[in-house]
């Protein structure tokens, strides 16, 4: 494993973030696993050096939370950074169970902490942007969070490059804490975050952590066999994404292409190709399996030219920004 500094904060991170959106209830979604089944590949990945770990209130409804608390129980807490999210709506009954008002930060931070067994969270993340919420409400109350020591740092996640900073501009007007990182949707058919928010971050020191490296599947096998998996068969969400437009199923044929020359899988030349860019701190990759966790962590050694990384750019054109909503 390698490991890196999370942007400005000293807290140093695996260069590879085990997403955990995939543990939790089949009963959320069908490519979903149960605790039995995530357990040995947590394990796994700390077998492998990964202390990254991400999770979120919204994933099967906070089992996710309470499945990845239940394994790193039983591991040194100090050895491990952990994140987690909030912002989604978790009680249809209760409009204060989403949002980012100091009310529903304060309970649902709570409810995380709660289910993941934990005293603190080591980044607590505002999941999306809060529209009906002035965005010094949101600051001041995760600003008191950790003063609180139930947070370390804070971190946001996809959004228009001004609001991010304008953000950071009112940390530093009000004394606010500073969003520390930004986990933003940005994968080799999705890099409209090239033109404002990562030139940003680079130049604030925040921390990249994208999601979606792999663009929900389409990166790790032919576009031609995209519903192969359960997964791709079930997720209608991934057809939202532009992934097949702006030249994305040449990228496709050349990541096979490229792939086979090297003898490794499409997945890991998605990955090296993350690892290449130095604005980005540590992808975040979900995985339902141990053989491609591992092969995650292999990506790390593969070298990829500057014709190779050209090569598989050159395609690209713009598409319409996704992921945000």
């Amino acid at each position: 494993m390698e490991y890196t500094t999370l942007g400005n904060t000293g807290m140093e991170v695996s260069k590879i973030c085990l997403g955990c959106m995939s543990f939790g209830s089949s009963g959320w979604r069908p490519w979903v696993l149960d605790e039995d089944e995530a357990r040995p590949i947590i394990e796994r990945a700390i077998d492998l050096g990964v202390n990254f770990f991400d999770t979120a209130n919204m994933y099967s409804g906070g089992e996710s939370e309470r499945v990845l608390g239940n394994v790193l129980a039983d591991y040194d807490r100090d050895e491990q950074v952990v994140a987690t999210k909030g912002y989604f709506q978790m009680n249809e009954d209760d409009p204060n169970s989403g949002g980012l008002s100091r009310k529903s930060i304060e309970q649902e931070l709570q409810n995380s902490l709660d289910r993941l067994g934990m005293d603190t969270i080591d980044l607590y993340q505002t999941h999306r942007w809060d529209y009906d919420t002035p965005i010094d409400e949101t600051l001041s109350a995760l600003t008191d969070a950790v003063r609180r020591g139930d947070v370390r740092y804070v971190g946001t996640s996809s959004q228009w490059a001004r609001q991010f900073a304008d953000a950071l501009h009112t940390s530093d007007r009000e004394g606010y804490e500073r969003f520390a990182t930004m986990q933003n949707h940005y994968n080799l058919v999705y890099r409209e975050e090239e033109r404002e928010m990562l030139p940003l971050c680079q130049n604030q020191g925040v921390g990249v952590i994208p999601w979606s490296p792999l663009a929900r599947g389409y990166l790790t096998r032919p576009h031609e066999d995209i519903d192969a998996t359960t997964r791709g068969d079930t997720e209608e969400h991934m057809y939202r994404h532009p992934y097949t437009e702006g030249g994305g199923r040449e990228i496709n044929e050349r990541v096979q292409e490229l792939a086979a020359e090297k003898g490794v899988e499409m997945a890991q030349i998605a990955l090296s190709w993350l690892f290449h860019k130095d604005t980005v701190d540590a992808p975040i990759v979900g995985t339902t399996s141990v053989e491609h966790l591992e092969q995650a962590v292999e990506a790390l050694e593969i070298s990829l030219s500057d014709s190779d990384i050209d090569y598989l750019e050159e395609p690209y054109e713009p598409v319409p920004v996704s992921g945000h909503e």
